[in-house]
């Protein structure tokens, strides 16, 4: 009959068993580690250089262009009220249309006016002949006092006489002008050219002497943009006015069409409360794509500079020295200083760069002076992005 194991018999199976695993799982791990070392010391010599992607600085002319939002206000606006108190006998003219200058707009009663204005006439027409009959008697009485009929005195009366009933057909004469200006107040003429607003004045209204608005002439060719920039840009929009009006253009927020005016004014004073300057600019408008009180956005050009450096402004670098760019040259970071002279949108005006540089954009975060670093064109980046497209897609649906 066997005996039973003790103990002692057991543990010593057990050390021996751990011991074969240990050896044989460190067997295993050799040839896995022994696999890591060659990937290992590649990363180490691939992370020496910096991986960067440049941009050719280009020399050309720079236009520095001020953006703004723009209002759209009419060069002149005019309530045509009545100048006498009358009532409205016809209306020539009908909503919205387009009159010029001396156009007839209304007729008034003016029935008061054309007796009035005969009564001084046949008024006149008296008083000139009292007139006559007084020169006649002073040349009667110039041949009596020749053959010392008359005394002087009669000759004197006869010629104040005169005078007087001359000077009462001139003030007839007066009056009669007089009339003819009120008579001519019955017939209402458009004072400029635009567009009528709303008529709300009907054959049979009573109208009020400088009170009643009979309608309201807008021009819209041209036009003005009012707009507000700020106080720092006062120097170049005033260069710009003085030098015969800086170019400025308007675009409808749902137009893609830019609309091209000059410069016309800007305010004499800055605002205290925004710190911005009110300008004016004109526009052409014969096809009346700009109506007064839309918003439109504006652009003036404030200066072009001439030959200037052109570089992307994602390029540009905030250092305590100031602003800064990074230049690949020979495969190493080499930092230049520079000095930002005009701004637009994507890209800015510089010096410091030279044309033909390959400024640094992406990347330039992990550079120091002199570092090593790999260049990539954007346009090498976009192409291996869109290489490697198709094999992030077969992964993405992998299991």
């Amino acid at each position: 009959m066997n005996k039973p194991p003790n103990s002692r018999s057991l543990l010593a199976a057990a050390m021996a068993v751990l011991l074969v695993a240990a050896c044989g799982g460190k067997g295993d791990a050799a040839p896995a580690s022994a696999a890591s070392a060659p990937a290992t010391s590649a990363r180490a010599g691939a992370g020496g250089a910096v991986a960067v992607t440049t941009a050719v600085a280009k020399q050309r002319d720079f236009e520095v262009t001020l953006e703004a939002i723009g209002s759209v206000s009419p060069v002149s606006s005019v309530d045509v009220k009545p100048q006498v108190n009358s009532v409205v006998t016809q209306v020539h003219v009908r909503e919205g249309q387009f009159v010029r200058t001396g156009d007839v707009l209304f007729t008034l009663d003016s029935r008061a006016d054309q007796t009035n204005l005969a009564k001084m006439r046949a008024q006149l027409a008296k008083d000139e002949a009292t007139l006559a009959d007084a020169q006649r008697q002073l040349a009667r009485s110039r041949d009596l006092v020749a053959k010392n009929f008359v005394s002087q005195g009669a000759l004197d009366t006869g010629q104040t006489l005169v005078e007087t009933q001359l000077a009462v057909v001139v003030s007839d004469r007066a009056a009669i002008d007089a009339a003819q200006v009120a008579l001519s107040y019955a017939t209402v003429r458009a004072p400029g050219s635009g567009r009528l607003g709303a008529v709300t004045i009907y054959p049979g209204t009573s109208v009020q002497a400088n009170q009643t608005t009979l309608v309201t002439i807008t021009q819209l060719d041209p036009i003005n943009v009012s707009f507000a920039l700020p106080q720092r840009n006062l120097g170049v929009v005033l260069g710009g006015l003085q030098a015969g009006g800086a170019r400025v253009s308007a675009r409808l927020p749902d137009d893609k069409t830019k609309l091209q005016g000059t410069l016309q004014f800007v305010d004499n004073l800055v605002d205290a409360a925004t710190g911005t300057v009110k300008v004016k600019a004109r526009f052409p408008n014969k096809d009346s794509r700009l109506w007064p009180g839309a918003f439109v956005n504006v652009s003036l050009v404030a200066e072009t500079l001439k030959s200037a450096v052109v570089i992307p402004t994602a390029a540009i670098i905030q250092s305590t020295r100031g602003s800064i760019v990074y230049v690949a040259d020979q495969g190493k970071a080499v930092l230049h200083p520079v000095q930002v002279v005009g701004l637009q949108g994507e890209e800015v005006a510089v010096t410091g760069v030279a044309a033909g540089d390959h400024v640094v954009l992406e990347g330039r975060q992990n550079l120091r002076p002199d570092a090593a670093l790999v260049e990539r064109t954007p346009e090498a980046r976009a192409s291996a992005t869109a290489a490697s497209a198709p094999g992030r897609a077969a992964s993405a649906s992998a299991p």
